[in-house]
Formats: C-alpha cells, sequence, structure tokens
C-alpha cells in the first residue's frame, strides 16, 4: 500500500462492527478507544477512519494539521506508521500522532530514533479508579465524600433509574437548566461538550452507552453515561448534576457504579482537559492509575529518552565534558527525564544535546516558570554545523519561557550574546586567607548568645532559607529536587552542605552554607550568610576541612526573554546554585 492508496473517510455508523474489532484486539483502556466516543465527537473534529496494514487509524482535525491515532489492532503497527509519515510527507507536512500511551512510546523511540518529539500531555491523562473504591467510599479520604451523601440523602424523597428511552428526553432538558446555572461559567468548550452530549442521546441506543438518572422527587437533578471499554474497565464519558444540591454528584456516580458497574473491576472517568477544579475533583477520588497520554510529533530535534538512549547520552557527555561516567550516571538517574533533554539525531546517533531544567524565575516582582540552561554539547567532528543554536532555538519556540544560563567559560558569553541571551547575573568571586598560622580560634570566638555551630540540613529546609535570605528581582529558586542533588553531588566530590545555627537561644537563626575542599582552598559554592558571619564561620571550616584559602563566587549568567517579556528582568539578579 502506498501513500496515494490510503483513503480516509468520515465515521459513519457502519463502521462500528469493524472498529470494535479493532479496539477489542488491543483491549487499551484509555477513552479514546471506542466507538462510540470517536462517533459522537464526529463533526467537531472532522473524525475520518483508515484501515492501514490492518490497522485502524483514527484521524481528526488539529490546530494546524491532521491528528493521527496510534495504530490499533493487530496489524503491522511499524509499517502503518511508515505509511502515515509518506503520506503527511506527500501533503507537506509532519506526522502527529495522539494518544501514544506508554508502551507505544518506548515503541516509537525504538523503531523511529530521533524522528519524534514525545511529550506527556497532561490534560488527557484519564482517571482509572477500582470500582469497589467508587462503589464503598471506604476509607478516611473518602470520608468527606461520604459526608455529602449522607446530606443528600438527609432530605429523603430520592431515588436512582437507569437511563432508559422513557426518561432520556427528560434528562436531555435537564441539561438546558443545567447550562442556566452555569451562565457566568459558560464557554465554548462547554457549549461544543452539550452538542456532543446531545449527539449520544440521539444515537444512545445504537452506541451501546448505558446511563443512570438520579431524581429529588419529581426532578432529575443529575445523570451519567458511558459505557464498556475493555473486559474490565467501564468508561464513563458524561455525568452532569445541579452544581448547587449538595452530593449530588458524588451520589450520581456512588449509585451508577453500584447499579452498572458490578462486572467490571475499573471505572475510567476520562481525562480533566487542564481544567484545575475538575483536576482537583477528580485527584479527590483517589485514583488507581493516572494514566499517561503522549503526543509524538515528527521533529529534527527531540526529547532524549532515558532509558533507549542512556549509552549515547554517556558517550555525547564524555566527549564534551570533563565529568566522570559515574558523575553523569549519576545525572541521568537523579535528574534527567524522558522530557528535558534535547538532542539532534545525525548518521545514526545523538550528536548534540542539551538540558533544560524547571525553575522559577523573580521577574517584575513575581514568579514566573523558567529553565536552566544545562550541558549543551556537540561532538566534536559535528560541531560548527548549528546543531546546538538550532536545539536553542527549538527550546525557545517549545517553552515559550525565559531560558537561563551559566556559560561555562568567558569564550562561551559571546556565542550566547549572539543568540538573544543578555546578561542577567554578575558573578563577583571572593577570596580569603586562612588568619596566621598560630592564631587562637578563641580570638574570633562570639560572645555564648551568638555562637555560630553547624547543624544537618534537609534539601526542604534549605530551599525555605535559601528563599528568605536571598529573595530579590532577579532570583532563581530552585525546587527541593535540585537541591538534594546539587548536595548530592557536592557530597559525591568531598563537599557537605550544613546549615548554620547563631544568635541566643530564644531567638535563632539558621543560614545555610554548601562547600567543599579542593587541595588547600576551601570552594564556598553557596551560602546565606552575611559576609561578616562567613568571616567568622570560616575558622571552623579551616580547622575541619584542613583548608587554608576559601572562596566565594556569585556566579555570573545570562537570560533568553520571550518577547512579551523582552523588557523585564533585570542584571542584578542571583543565580547562584547551579549544577556545574
Amino acid at each position: 500500500m502506498e501513500a496515494h492508496d490510503i483513503t480516509f473517510h468520515e465515521i459513519t455508523m457502519e463502521d462500528k462492527r469493524w472498529m470494535d474489532e479493532k479496539f477489542a484486539e488491543e483491549g487499551k483502556n484509555a477513552c479514546e478507544y471506542t466507538f462510540a466516543n470517536n462517533f459522537i465527537w464526529r463533526k467537531r473534529y472532522g473524525v475520518a477512519v483508515a484501515e492501514i496494514c490492518g490497522c485502524l487509524i483514527v484521524r481528526s482535525l488539529g490546530d494546524d494539521s491532521f491528528v493521527y491515532s496510534y495504530p490499533v489492532g493487530e496489524g503491522d503497527k511499524k509499517e502503518a506508521i511508515v505509511r502515515l509519515l509518506a503520506l503527511c510527507q506527500k501533503a507537506g507536512q509532519s506526522l502527529f500522532l495522539f494518544p501514544v500511551l506508554e508502551a507505544e512510546r518506548r515503541q516509537l523511540a525504538e523503531w523511529f530514533p530521533g524522528r519524534f518529539l514525545i511529550a506527556e500531555c497532561r490534560d488527557n491523562f484519564d482517571y482509572i479508579y477500582s470500582r469497589e473504591k467508587l462503589e464503598t467510599l471506604a476509607g478516611k479520604k473518602l470520608h468527606g465524600k461520604r459526608n455529602h451523601i449522607a446530606r443528600f440523602k438527609d432530605e429523603g424523597d430520592w431515588r436512582y433509574e437507569p437511563l432508559t428511552a422513557e426518561n432520556a428526553e427528560d434528562c436531555r432538558q435537564m441539561t438546558y437548566t443545567w447550562i442556566r446555572m452555569r451562565s457566568e461559567k459558560w464557554n465554548e468548550e462547554m457549549n461544543e461538550e452539550i452538542e456532543v452530549l446531545h449527539e449520544a442521546f440521539d444515537h444512545r441506543e445504537e452506541l451501546g452507552l448505558v446511563g443512570g438518572v438520579l431524581y429529588r422527587g419529581e426532578e432529575i437533578v443529575a445523570f451519567t453515561m458511558g459505557e464498556p471499554l475493555t473486559e474490565d474497565t467501564f468508561v464513563v464519558h458524561f455525568e452532569k448534576a445541579y452544581p448547587m444540591l449538595q452530593g449530588a454528584y458524588p451520589m450520581i456516580n456512588q449509585q451508577f457504579v453500584q447499579h452498572a458497574c458490578g462486572a467490571f473491576d475499573y471505572v475510567n472517568r476520562e481525562d480533566d482537559t487542564g481544567d484545575e477544579g475538575l483536576r482537583k475533583a477528580k485527584l479527590s477520588y483517589y485514583p488507581e492509575i493516572l494514566l499517561k497520554k503522549y503526543s509524538a510529533a515528527e521533529s529534527t530535534v527531540v526529547f532524549a529518552d532515558r532509558g533507549a538512549d542512556a549509552d549515547a547520552v554517556k558517550k555525547l557527555w564524555t566527549a564534551c565534558f570533563d565529568d566522570t561516567e559515574a558523575d553523569v550516571a549519576y545525572y541521568m538517574e537523579q535528574r534527567m527525564t524522558n522530557e528535558n533533554m534535547l538532542v539532534i539525531h545525525a548518521e545514526g546517533k545523538i550528536v548534540s544535546m542539551a538540558s533544560f531544567l524547571p525553575v522559577q524565575y523573580r521577574i517584575d516582582g513575581a514568579y514566573t516558570d523558567a529553565y536552566y540552561v544545562y550541558a549543551v554539547g556537540t561532538l566534536p567532528e559535528y560541531r560548527g554545523r548549528g546543531y546546538a543554536t538550532q536545539i536553542l532555538e527549538f527550546a525557545k519556540a517549545w517553552y515559550r519561557a525565559p531560558l537561563l544560563l551559566a556559560p561555562a567559560d568567558e569564550g562561551l558569553t559571546d556565542y550566547y550574546a549572539q543568540r538573544g541571551f543578555k546578561t542577567a547575573f554578575l558573578g563577583e568571586w571572593h577570596r580569603q586567607e586562612r588568619v596566621q598560622e598560630g592564631a587562637s580560634l578563641r580570638a574570633l570566638e562570639l560572645q555564648p548568645q551568638e555562637a555560630l555551630t553547624e547543624e544537618p540540613v534537609s534539601p526542604e529546609e534549605y530551599v525555605r532559607i535559601r528563599d528568605e535570605r536571598l529573595e530579590k528581582e532577579g532570583y532563581v529558586r530552585w525546587d527541593a529536587e535540585a537541591v538534594r542533588y546539587a548536595m548530592g553531588l557536592n557530597k559525591r566530590g568531598g563537599g557537605e552542605t550544613v546549615a548554620v545555627v547563631s544568635g541566643a537561644p530564644d531567638g535563632k537563626e539558621r543560614d545555610v552554607v554548601m562547600y567543599y575542599p579542593q587541595g588547600e582552598c576551601l570552594c564556598i559554592l553557596e551560602t546565606t550568610l552575611l559576609p561578616d558571619k562567613l568571616e567568622r564561620f570560616l575558622p571552623v571550616l579551616f580547622a575541619k576541612t584542613g583548608t587554608k584559602t576559601a572562596e566565594t563566587a556569585a556566579l555570573p549568567g545570562m537570560c533568553w526573554l520571550p518577547g512579551h517579556m523582552k523588557d523585564c528582568g533585570s542584571s542584578m539578579g542571583y543565580l547562584g546554585l547551579t549544577l556545574a
């Protein structure tokens, strides 16, 4: 089958039989894998289908081009993707696949290395619950749900019925009242959902949809509708209840599961579409599975896979930097994810890379998401081809957030300046000599209420103290995970990270210092101690480490800002702790 032989047609009810067979061949528990779900959304997304190499492919309209499902069924999936690539190439488009599940993500990385940018789509993760949990609501965590149901039942005069041809029209009419109750929050997406819901009512019996209806007196106050998804999972497509009626939502949820889902172990309640209120509500039921979904877009810049690409990344890293293989392995174990290292493949291997680690950047008095650019490197024999620049430019468009970095040497400052980075963190070195040999440390001791002592410090406390002491315009906030890694890396090099306690017993202050000895020099990687306190504490560290001089540094750094933020920021910010 060539690209020109592939023909998609608009999905119709006549496709139900063969599509059901393809879905059943795999038994995937994602909500997209039912005929009904694709059929009722057909008008909104222009859903079309085709069989390619024995696999079902569902095509829908995306923002700029078509979106294709990952091949479904027991056919030749790899060849089906090859045919889709050819089809898109002929049309002058890039292939975009969604949804891609975890096993499929690994398949793509293996079959087409360096071909697809695979990214998590958190807004589309499915919430899958144990049927027993939703039925019984047992346990302390779900105590609140039981209370809401109890309040609903307090009024009495309620009943539950299955959704039937007789009450379906009344449920349809109830949606219009529901719309009026939510008029202040109404938007286009909600309007589209109602249109799709009415498609489900129109074709309910043909689609095999099952539902339940909750009454207060003779008035419908909630209803739900779904269908079997796999042999052990039921999927709920719709659930509507009057928002101001306490307990209506948990009540219809529980009643429907009790009456209609007894043959299933799990209930898939679909995604949250990125709505924070809906996300909070679905998380409050504590799902057994938060089913990850990915998109896969054809691209020359892709994310490295920390499993399949591990050896290639290590070889590239050690070829570009002085880090030991053990330190590289430690970084990959602790900090690398499947979505924070961008790479380029050439001639069948990874030849260029850069990591982008999430931080918070204080700009115009508020924090914004930003990314610290780390370990930018290209194999020596592939340098001069613009690969690193290509990765940086891709990152600007992908993240659409400030990019921060600390040039490894002065010569790189011009390189980054030519690519739009500006000075944002001024560097400043301080050097201090040890007290003369034989001088008494007592001369530097403070009064008892001002004594300085050291104690262990956790990454979480380090973050808290660092934020309290160092926050200012242009400050970069690292989270506890980043600090934990930095502390571990420093310890591997013979260093320590401690809290420094000072002040009277009833008013103690805590600071932090991260340091390591290098020969006779004590390198202070970061500290929140003011200069006078650091001077008083150094003799303790000199004696402890056997060093004679100390160096502290505020690392110089640069920042690129997206267009809407180009006039923001300060050149006097504080970067401080990095992974260097």
